[in-house]
């Protein structure tokens, strides 16, 4: 439909724009109940424009239809298969199964698009596969997972069955080199 969803963590909103960024509809509220949000982070559409929002604070995730209608929720605190702390970035992928980034329990959970729990990969530390500061996540067309992890200065690649592959980056600021990365995208092109 070529629409925008933008969560805004002080209005404790989800906010709908057109393509144009015309502004179309918002929806939310402090709090913990049905659509209300606890700092909203990440944000991912399925095949069927559905939305998954990552409510960073009341450990789980909430599903809406494009029109912002409350539809389900999955998660609760903890650190248990399907439990979070803290999930701030969230990703879909082609069979909609949707990646959670659990930043304190330094992982990735895999879920279904119903929300039930699949698989996670990663643990603490600054080896392959795994994480210090897990944040940003995308999925590229071949369904091959992009993690960026914060304090250690890299980006990490996984396919979707959550198998290292490979990873760069380092800190600094010369070329190629990264001081707290947060966020990464992948076009169509796989870049």
């Amino acid at each position: 439909l070529g629409n925008m969803y933008v969560t805004d963590v002080g209005q404790f909103t989800i906010n709908k724009y057109s393509s144009a960024g015309v502004y179309q509809s918002q929806w939310g509220s402090a709090g913990s109940g049905n659509g209300q949000f606890n700092d909203p982070r990440g944000i991912a559409i399925d095949s069927s424009d559905n939305l998954y929002v990552a409510d960073s604070y009341n450990n789980r995730i909430q599903k809406f239809d494009s029109s912002g209608t409350y539809l389900s929720q999955f998660g609760s605190i903890g650190s248990g298969n399907g439990q979070f702390n803290d999930p701030r970035e969230i990703a879909v992928y082609s069979s909609d199964n949707i990646f959670v980034v659990d930043v304190n329990n330094k992982r990735i959970q895999k879920f279904n698009s119903a929300g039930v729990y699949q698989s996670q990969w990663g643990s603490a530390g600054s080896g392959n596969g795994q994480f210090n500061d897990p944040r940003g996540i995308a999925v590229d067309s071949s369904d091959n997972i992009y993690v960026a992890d914060g304090t250690n200065n890299n980006v990490q690649k996984f396919n979707n069955a959550g198998v290292y592959q490979l990873q760069w980056g380092s800190a600094g600021a010369g070329n190629g080199q990264f001081n707290n990365i947060n966020g990464i995208a992948a076009d169509s092109s796989n870049n």
